[in-house]
């Protein structure tokens, strides 16, 4: 499991109250909070660590190379350029890799975490599904579009759309490409979406409409779902059948790197990148050649989202987030990490976890049939595999939400927020009694 600590960093003042200022990552994190208090500062963190480490592993950089400048540049990438305080302090435990920024001593190091994790380190897909994934709805059209100045110079329309959402659209288009040419089923009103002759499009009760027309929720889950569910596919895949679909540039470096080895490793992979898997036939070059290349291949998926709630009725929230859980539950290792301002969200994800619970104990399959009416199985979570983190915006402090049980509890920011509707909503009946 990973883990980070932030001080004096953005509207993170305090950090973490606990653990000395770690907040772990698990399978499923979640943070709440007003606006302004952090939430994406810490998945944007979780995601540049969790990038940063990736890269070294797959020797795309060296710890040698650290320097504030390098984090400094990634965090102006990630929008966190103006963040820093004199006393800043960050830092983050990963599976293989820890490191650690500091304002102060004007460092910023790094090491493997300890042996045993190194070793069994799985290389990620880590995809950042920003709030701003509307515009990838209108992204391929702007990139065909050519604007022309008073002055006569092109002008760059896309210019201004966020780093996240061009780094989002890459999957996107593959994902179209991938799932969406014979129709991608979403979860809203018997809604498809399809991708054909370069335009994508939606069909719902008979009526075909292009994205660009659909609603703002069908704009919103459309890219959220088919990317999850597109890189949730491609991290399941043997990493031998993978090898055959990587650039020339990972397929130099592997070679490169497995020609420092012992024996024939290098030959073997060659021919393995040529042939395919059938290529093999010695069951141990199989297990060498899958347990190296979990390091250059990835075979998780860390699905970093932002407001998956964007745009939807209640209901349809639910619908969402079964679904992302369904993704992220396809493997042991993927992780699922969550901002969000909605507190039906965090009211399905106790739906979930009280589904896991129930379905452990459950004898019967028509009990399970129940509750998969409620909670479908593949989207169950065990209570150990979450974590709710509370962000105030006032004080710049991180709590970790209270369970009962094992059970996310109810006393937490967002339902505050509802019960702080319904005392307003009682006082004003007291004032109009005052009005009669």
């Amino acid at each position: 499991m990973s883990r980070i600590k932030i001080k004096n960093f953005g509207p993170i003042r305090e950090g973490f109250v606990g653990n000395d200022g770690w907040l772990d990552i698990k399978k499923v994190t979640v943070m709440i909070g007003d606006q302004g208090s952090g939430k994406s500062t810490v998945a944007k963190l979780i995601s540049m660590f969790s990038w940063l480490e990736k890269n070294i592993i797959r020797n795309d950089l060296s710890v040698e190379q650290l320097n504030p400048t390098i984090f400094n540049n990634l965090c102006v990438q990630q929008e966190l350029g103006e963040y820093f305080f004199e006393d800043t302090v960050i830092a983050y435990e990963g599976e293989g890799y820890s490191f650690e920024y500091d304002e102060k001593k004007g460092s910023f190091t790094g090491g493997i975490t300890n042996t045993e994790k190194y070793r069994e380190y799985v290389l990620p897909k880590i995809q950042y599904v920003s709030s701003a994934r509307n515009l990838l709805t209108i992204l391929y059209n702007i990139s065909l579009q050519n604007i022309i100045d008073r002055n006569g110079n092109i002008v760059d329309l896309s210019s201004n759309i966020p780093f996240m959402v061009k780094d989002m659209n890459k999957e996107y288009t593959k994902a179209l490409e991938k799932l969406a040419r014979a129709g991608f089923s979403l979860p809203l009103n018997d809604t498809s979406v399809y991708y054909q002759n370069y335009s994508t499009f939606i069909k719902a009760k008979g009526k075909v409409v292009s994205m660009s027309a659909a609603s703002s929720g069908i704009q919103s889950i459309t890219p959220l779902l088919l990317v999850s569910r597109y890189l949730s596919d491609e991290v399941q895949k043997d990493v031998l059948d993978k090898v055959q679909n990587i650039d020339n540039n990972l397929k130099n470096r592997i070679e490169g790197e497995f020609a420092k080895e012992e024996g024939e490793l290098s030959e073997r992979f060659k021919q393995l990148y040529s042939f395919g898997k059938e290529i093999l036939t010695k069951e141990e070059d199989v297990t060498l050649l899958k347990e190296k290349l979990k390091r250059f291949i990835p075979s998780s998926f860390v699905n970093i989202v932002e407001e998956p709630e964007q745009n939807l009725f209640p209901s349809s929230q639910q619908k969402v987030i079964n679904r992302l859980l369904e993704y992220n539950n396809a493997l042991d290792r993927n992780k699922l990490i969550i901002t969000t301002h909605s507190p039906y969200i965090i009211g399905y994800l106790t739906l979930a976890v009280k589904a896991m619970e129930l379905y452990k104990k459950a004898k019967k399959e028509k009990v399970k049939a129940q509750i998969n009416e409620i909670v479908p199985q593949k989207s169950a979570i065990s209570h150990d595999d979450l974590v709710i983190y509370e962000l105030d915006e006032k004080d710049g402090s991180i709590h970790k939400l209270d369970t009962y049980k094992g059970i996310p509890s109810s006393k937490n920011y967002l339902n505050r927020e509802l019960s702080e509707k319904n005392e307003l909503y009682a006082q004003l009946l007291d004032i109009e009694d005052l009005c009669r």
